[in-house]
């Protein structure tokens, strides 16, 4: 029997809590809305009664009250429940009737029924699974990070010569920029204020210590808040594992995002970050795989630019970067030392990004006209590139739309825009989506291949996380 609902996802999870297998997932209201309007900020039932019927539902607090005086669910009185529960039910069916036919006019339909569906109870064994924390090493993460945190606050006040509020922008502008007279790098945006941002801090870490301090501070503050001390709070009392949520239905190029806690964005380039990775560990007995695409973004740029160049290099299985190189900066491969190699790096992702010369020269820390000259040089070689570019930025002009390879769509009205910057971001936007809205729709295909797989097989390996473009 087909089941229609909105965030369907839920429903599978709490009826699965009960031994309860949900067949039949058909449609979801929520991802039907997300994929009509993926720039949308919101999905709520709310949200969509409001705009298709301009209805305003009964809220949760109108039958259950607020703060302090709000009851469970389980106790509002059956006729409430009943009305509140109905209209939430009636409302997605009528909104399911609007959203299928405008979902299979827009030719929405094959990306719909192929991936975003068949993904939500991949997504919600995902969630159930959950992954196991090691919460020994987790306290001794956290107080690590709190000694040494504690070490970084007596210094920055050596250094000020005063105790202040070092998470105060206003009183750390004051220290560094008239007691210690540091350069003003920027203003607030507001003008009203000095602005002390990571870019700020890592100019000014150039000429002065206290400046290098502070940006250690904040990251080790960072981490140990938002991951270390939130991820021991996550642990749930009956698994006694992490059990993040995946949306389907946040960002705007299809990429899946996972919060409560957000697993994708944990800093792993910094040796911090790699220690708050390994506090995540299997199960006893068993062992944890990644398998991740390799550079899947630089492929589907190749293919959907159709350039030479990059397909030679991934048909001869090269290190694309170092190839980069060779074409970029004229050399023979013996010359292509590790920071060549990582100039080339910037360059590539930075081209898929529609990075301009002035963002590439602080990337790279080089001059804004030899950043100009590199990304000459790179459109000379990789021909096929700037033909995509071009055209793909043409088409969406004309159309105020780009696509996916799987024909998922993005409207990018901003890039009729009389301001320059709105216009500009359109543009790398109407670049960037096609690929890494390809790159996210693969890996979701590769999940539900994955999923399929493994009951085949009979194999109890589970799926437990989807980071980007790799699945642990």
């Amino acid at each position: 029997i087909r089941k229609v609902g909105q965030n369907i996802k839920y429903d599978y999870i709490v009826l699965a809590r009960y031994g309860i297998n949900l067949a039949g997932i058909f449609f979801d209201t929520m991802i039907a809305s997300y994929l009509l309007n993926p720039s949308s900020r919101g999905h709520s039932l709310d949200q969509i009664a409001m705009t298709l019927f301009g209805y305003k539902m009964i809220s949760y607090e109108e039958v259950a009250g607020k703060g302090k005086d709000q009851i469970s669910f389980a106790s509002v009185p059956l006729e409430k429940a009943a009305d509140y529960a109905a209209e939430d039910a009636d409302l997605t069916f009528m909104a399911y009737e609007a959203l299928s036919k405008t979902i299979r006019d827009k030719g929405l339909a094959p990306l719909m029924e192929t991936i975003e569906i068949p993904l939500i109870q991949v997504l919600g064994k995902m969630e159930m699974a959950g992954i196991k924390v090691d919460t020994q090493n987790l306290e001794e993460l956290s107080q690590t990070f709190s000694l040494e945190l504690e070490g970084l606050r007596q210094e920055i006040y050596d250094l000020a010569g005063e105790e202040f509020n070092i998470n105060s922008s206003q009183q750390l502008g004051k220290i560094l920029f008239e007691k210690l007279k540091l350069k003003t790098v920027k203003k607030t945006r507001k003008k009203t204020g000095y602005s002390t941002d990571v870019q700020v801090l890592t100019t000014l870490a150039k000429t002065h210590e206290l400046p290098e301090k502070l940006l250690r501070y904040r990251t080790l503050d960072k981490l140990l808040s938002t991951y270390v001390n939130a991820l021991k709070k996550l642990i749930h009392p009956e698994t006694g594992r992490i059990h993040t949520s995946f949306n389907q239905t946040i960002t705007v190029t299809g990429r899946l995002s996972s919060s409560s806690p957000n697993l994708q964005n944990i800093p792993v380039r910094k040796p911090e970050g790699k220690k708050i990775r390994k506090t995540f560990i299997p199960r006893q007995g068993h062992t944890l795989i990644s398998a991740d695409y390799s550079q899947i973004e630089l492929r589907i740029l190749a293919h959907c630019a159709e350039d030479e160049i990059l397909i030679d290099a991934f048909n001869r299985d090269q290190d694309i970067h170092t190839r980069t190189a060779l074409e970029v900066f004229q050399v023979i491969p013996e010359f292509v030392t590790e920071d060549l190699r990582s100039q080339a790096k910037a360059i590539n992702f930075g081209i898929v990004y529609g990075m301009g010369a002035f963002k590439l020269a602080g990337e790279l820390n080089i001059s804004r006209k030899m950043a100009a000259t590199y990304i000459e040089n790179y459109f000379k070689r990789y021909a096929g590139v700037k033909n995509f570019i071009d055209t793909t930025i043409e088409k969406t002009e004309k159309t105020c739309e780009t696509s996916t390879i799987f024909g998922r769509k993005r409207r990018l009205d901003d890039i009729r825009s009389s301001n320059a910057n709105l216009r500009n971001f359109a543009k790398r936007a109407a670049i960037n989506t096609p690929i890494q809205g390809s790159a996210a729709d693969l890996i979701k295909l590769a999940m539900i291949k994955m999923e399929q797989a493994l009951e085949k097989n009979g194999l109890t390996s589970k799926m437990l996380l989807s980071v980007h473009d790799e699945i642990i």
